[in-house]
C-alpha cells in the first residue's frame, strides 16, 4: 500500500510470473477501488507495493540498511580464506625456491597450458601481430584513453622542494621513482586493456625505468590482442604470460627469467590478493583489492533504466561484486528493481551477474539525501554515483569514496575507460583510509635536512634534554661533540 508499484508490460524472464500476475492485479485492484495507470512500458498500481519479491532486495528500515551495508562490505571475509592462504603460501614458497620451474608447473596445473622458460616472455612478433588483430576503432579508443590518463596523472606528479630558513637551515623533500614496477593484469572472465593503461601509464609518468607486466595465458593458449596493444601504447615492452599467485611471487622474488621488482600493482582474484599480502614488505603494493562495487545515490530526477544499467555494469564483473542503490524515492527503487531484471533477461553474463545482484545488491529507501550520504560514508564505496538534481550540493557531505561521479550524464564507465582519473580504487571500505592508484604509488619521497654550525648551536640544548629523557646518551653526544669542537 502507499506508493505506486510498477510492473513491466513485456514478457522477459524472470518476469513471466509478474506479467501473469498483471491481469489478476487489475482485477483485484478494481475490486478494492485502487487506481490503475498504464504506460507504454509499465503498469502502475497504487496497491500491492511488495506483492512480488525482486532480485534486487528493497530495504526501508534504516537499521536493516546499516546491517546490510556492513555485511556487503565484509563479503570477502569468508571462512575459506585460511585454506586459500595456505595454498598461496605453498605457491609463493615454491616460486621463491625453484623459480621458472614452479611458474611452469603451476601454469600447467591451474591454466592447463604448457610453457617453457623460453615461452614465458611474450615475443616481439606476437606483440606486433596484435595490432593486426584489433579494429581501428578499438586502437583509436585505446590511444584516446592513453592520452587522457597521461594528461590527468601528469597534473598530479609530485615535485621535489626545498626551503631555506634562518641560520642556515635547509629543509626539503625529494621525490624519486622506483627502479622497477610490476603490473598485474587479470584475465579469465574478460579482457582488460583498461587495467593495463591505468597501471602502466602512472608508472611511466612517475619515471619508472623498467615496467614488467604479467598476465595469465588464455584457455586457447594466447593473450588478448587488445591487452597487448594497450600495453605497448602505454609504454610496456616486457610482458610475461603467467598469472595467479605464482606471477606475484615471481615479481616479488624474481626467477631465472622474470626480474624482481620494487612495487607490484594491479587487481586480481583472491589468490592474487593473498599473494600480494604475503609478499608485502619484500616489495611495495598498491592495495589489497577486493571485488568491485558501486553505490548510487539517486533522487526523483534519476532515470530508472540508467540506474539499473549502472548497477549491472558493476555486477557483471564478478559474482561477488556489489551494487547498491540509495534513494529518497520508493517508486524509483521499485522501478530500478524491475529494470534490473528486465536488462538481465538477455544479458550475456546473466548467471554471474544475477549472483552478484542477488547476494550483494540492494535498493535502500531513505527519507532524505543527508541520510543517503551518511549511509554512503558508512559503506565507503569504491565507486559512488550521485544521480541527483544537484550533486555538487551533496558533495560536501561525502567523506568516504574512491571515486565520485556527479550528475545524470556521468556513468561510472566513463571513469573506467576514458576520463583520465585512475580506476584502480580502494574497495571493501578501504576508502576510509586509502586513495586511488597514482604516480605516487610508484614514487618514494625522501626528507632533506641541512644545518649550519650556528643552527646546530641553537638547538643543541633542546636535543640534549630530549635524548636524556629517552635514555639515549649517544644521540646527545653526537650533537654535543660537534658544538664543543669549535
Amino acid at each position: 500500500m502507499g506508493m505506486a508499484s510498477i510492473w513491466p508490460r513485456d514478457s522477459a524472464s524472470p518476469f513471466k510470473k509478474v506479467l501473469q500476475a498483471g491481469r489478476r492485479l487489475e482485477f483485484h485492484a478494481k475490486l478494492i477501488g485502487a487506481a490503475i495507470t498504464r504506460s507504454r512500458d509499465y503498469l502502475f498500481c497504487d496497491c500491492y507495493l511488495n506483492l512480488l519479491p525482486h532480485m534486487l532486495r528493497i530495504i526501508h528500515q534504516l537499521s536493516e540498511a546499516r546491517s546490510e551495508l556492513r555485511r556487503i562490505c565484509d563479503r570477502t571475509h569468508d571462512t575459506q580464506v585460511t585454506d586459500k592462504e595456505n595454498t598461496v603460501r605453498e605457491i609463493v614458497t615454491a616460486v621463491r625456491k625453484t623459480g621458472d620451474e614452479a611458474l611452469i608447473h603451476y601454469t600447467e596445473k591451474f591454466d592447463r597450458q604448457r610453457l617453457t622458460a623460453k615461452t614465458l616472455r611474450v615475443d616481439g612478433a606476437s606483440m606486433d601481430a596484435a595490432y593486426q588483430q584489433i579494429s581501428q576503432d578499438l586502437l583509436k579508443a585505446i590511444r584516446k584513453a592513453c592520452r587522457n590518463i597521461e594528461r590527468f596523472h601528469r597534473q598530479r606528479l609530485p615535485k621535489s622542494w626545498v626551503t631555506f630558513e634562518e641560520n642556515g637551515v635547509v629543509l626539503g623533500k625529494r621525490y624519486t621513482p622506483v627502479e622497477k614496477a610490476g603490473i598485474y593484469v587479470p584475465g579469465g572472465r574478460a579482457s582488460y586493456p583498461s587495467t593495463v593503461m591505468m597501471n602502466a601509464i602512472p608508472a611511466k609518468v612517475a619515471g619508472v625505468s623498467r615496467i614488467v607486466m604479467v598476465t595469465p595465458i588464455g584457455a586457447d593458449g594466447s593473450l588478448s590482442p587488445a591487452v597487448l596493444v594497450a600495453a605497448q601504447e602505454a609504454g610496456v615492452e616486457e610482458i610475461y604470460q603467467v598469472g595467479g599467485a605464482q606471477a606475484i611471487a615471481a615479481l616479488a622474488y624474481g626467477t631465472q627469467t622474470i626480474p624482481n621488482v620494487d612495487v607490484i600493482t594491479g587487481p586480481g582474484n583472491i589468490y592474487v590478493t593473498l599473494a600480494k599480502k604475503q609478499v608485502y614488505g619484500t616489495v611495495g603494493i598498491d592495495s589489497l583489492a577486493g571485488p568491485s562495487e558501486v553505490l548510487v545515490i539517486a533522487d526523483g530526477t534519476a532515470n530508472p533504466q540508467h540506474v539499473a544499467a549502472d548497477l549491472l555494469a558493476q555486477a557483471e564483473h564478478d559474482p561477488m561484486a556489489a551494487a547498491v542503490l540509495i534513494t529518497t524515492e520508493d517508486a524509483l527503487a521499485q522501478a530500478v528493481a524491475i529494470e534490473v531484471e528486465k536488462q538481465l533477461a538477455q544479458h550475456p553474463r546473466q548467471v554471474l551477474t544475477e549472483k552478484a545482484i542477488t547476494n550483494y545488491g540492494a535498493a535502500i529507501v531513505v527519507d532524505n539525501l543527508s541520510t543517503a550520504a551518511e549511509l554512503s560514508n558508512l559503506f565507503a564505496p569504491e565507486h559512488l554515483e550521485l544521480e541527483i538534481a544537484d550533486p555538487w550540493d551533496l558533495l560536501n557531505q561525502i567523506t568516504q569514496a574512491g571515486a565520485i561521479f556527479l550528475g545524470h550524464d556521468t556513468p561510472e564507465a566513463v571513469g573506467d575507460y576514458i576520463a583520465g582519473p585512475n580506476h584502480t580504487l580502494p574497495t571493501s571500505g578501504a576508502a576510509r583510509y586509502a586513495s586511488p592508484l597514482s604516480t605516487e604509488t610508484f614514487m618514494k619521497h625522501t626528507s632533506l635536512v641541512q644545518y649550519s654550525r650556528t643552527a646546530l648551536d641553537d638547538i643543541a640544548t633542546d636535543i640534549d634534554v630530549l635524548t636524556r629523557a629517552e635514555g639515549l646518551p649517544s644521540h646527545g653526544d653526537s650533537v654535543r661533540m660537534r658544538v664543543e669542537d669549535k
